[in-house]
C-alpha cells in the first residue's frame, strides 16, 4: 500500500510567500522601483564599487537594482534589505549576527523601520552589499545570467527560512499541547495564570511556576522560602513528525537536560511527536531523560501512558 502524504508544509509556504512577495521579494523590488526616481537610482547605482558587473547586467537587459541595492530604493522600502540578503545568500543568522556589522539594520527587513542613525549609513550599507553582489555575478557570468536565475536563487535561500519558521511554528504547537493537557490535570490548584506561567498551590500549601518558553520549553519549579526555590522537573517538547529525524531531536534533547542537570533539575522528561519512536533506542541516546512521552498519547487525557504522566505531574507538584 502507498500512502497518500499531505502537502501541509507547501500549503503554509506558499500562504507565506505570498506575503513575503509583496513585503521583499521581486514584485516589491519593482513596486518600489516605479514610485521612485530612476535618474537618482542611476546616480547610486554609479557610486557603488562593482561597475563590471553593473555592465554585466546590461548586456542580458537587466537594471542594475535587481542585483544591486540603493539607498533611494531602501528608503523607500526598507524591507527590501531582506530580498538582497535572500539574493546574495545569507541566512538570518549569518547575515544579522554581530561581528558583521548588519545587525543595526534588522529592523529594516524585520519591520520596515528605517532609524536616524541608520538611515545615516545607507550609503557604506549599500557599498558593503555591493562587494558580495559584484562577486555574485560575475561569479555566474553572463551566459548564465538572468532575471529567472536571480529570482530562483532568492527562493533557494528562502526556502531553508520558511522551513525554520513552519518548524518554530509546529514546536509552539506542540508545546502548547502539552501545556493544555498539564494545565488540565493542575485545573484545580491554580492561583494566577498568565501567557507563560501557570501557578499552582500544593498540598503543603507551597507555591508551583509552570513556566513555559523557548529554552527550555516547560519547567516546573516550587518555592519553598523567598529565597529557595526547588527545580522539579524540565521538559523537553518535540513537536516534529518527521520519524526519519527523530534521532536528531531526541539528542537535542539530551544536550537540553544534560545544561538542566547541571542547573539543578532533578527530573527531565522528552516528549516526542512521533507514535512508532523505538523507546529503548532513544533512552541510549538520550540517557538523562527520565522520563519519554507521546503527545499523541497524553493529549487523549485517558490511557496508561497518560495516567503515568498525570500521577508524575500530581506527586512532584505535591497537589491534592
Amino acid at each position: 500500500m502507498i500512502k497518500s502524504l499531505e502537502p501541509d508544509l507547501q500549503l503554509d509556504f506558499s500562504r507565506r510567500l505570498s506575503i513575503l512577495r509583496k513585503q521583499y521579494l521581486g514584485q516589491a523590488l519593482s513596486k518600489a522601483v516605479s514610485s521612485v526616481s530612476l535618474k537618482q537610482v542611476n546616480a547610486d547605482l554609479e557610486l557603488l564599487p562593482c561597475k563590471n558587473a553593473l555592465s554585466m547586467l546590461a548586456a542580458v537587459g537587466l537594471r542594475g537594482e535587481r542585483a544591486f541595492a540603493t539607498p533611494t530604493i531602501l528608503k523607500k522600502n526598507p524591507q527590501l534589505l531582506g530580498y538582497y540578503r535572500l539574493l546574495y545568500g545569507f541566512s538570518r543568522k549569518e547575515f544579522y549576527a554581530s561581528g558583521t556589522g548588519y545587525s543595526r539594520f534588522q529592523s529594516m527587513e524585520e519591520d520596515n523601520k528605517l532609524t536616524r542613525n541608520s538611515a545615516k549609513l545607507l550609503s557604506d550599507l549599500c557599498e558593503a552589499l555591493a562587494i558580495s553582489g559584484e562577486k555574485l555575478i560575475l561569479g555566474i557570468g553572463s551566459k548564465s545570467l538572468s532575471a529567472n536565475l536571480l529570482h530562483e536563487l532568492t527562493l533557494l535561500t528562502l526556502g531553508p527560512q520558511l522551513r525554520g519558521g513552519a518548524n518554530v511554528r509546529k514546536g509552539i504547537a506542540a508545546t502548547m499541547a502539552v501545556v493544555n493537557v498539564i494545565s488540565n490535570i493542575v485545573e484545580n490548584s491554580v492561583v494566577d495564570e498568565s501567557e507563560d506561567l501557570i501557578v499552582v498551590k500544593n498540598a503543603a500549601g507551597r507555591l508551583v511556576n509552570i513556566q513555559f518558553g523557548s529554552d527550555p520549553d516547560i519547567t516546573i519549579t516550587e518555592t519553598m522560602t523567598a529565597s529557595q526555590t526547588r527545580k522539579l522537573v524540565v521538559i523537553e517538547v518535540k513537536g516534529g513528525t518527521d520519524f526519519s529525524n527523530i534521532h536528531n531531536r531526541i539528542g537535542e534533547a539530551e544536550k537540553s537536560h544534560q545544561k538542566a542537570k547541571k542547573d539543578g533539575f532533578v527530573e527531565c522528561w522528552t516528549i516526542v511527536n512521533v507514535d512508532n519512536m523505538n523507546v529503548e533506542n532513544a533512552r541510549i541516546e538520550s540517557p538523562t531523560t527520565n522520563q519519554f512521552y507521546k503527545i499523541s498519547a497524553i493529549s487523549l487525557e485517558s490511557g496508561e501512558e497518560y495516567q503515568d504522566f498525570r500521577n508524575r505531574i500530581m506527586a512532584l507538584t505535591g497537589i491534592a
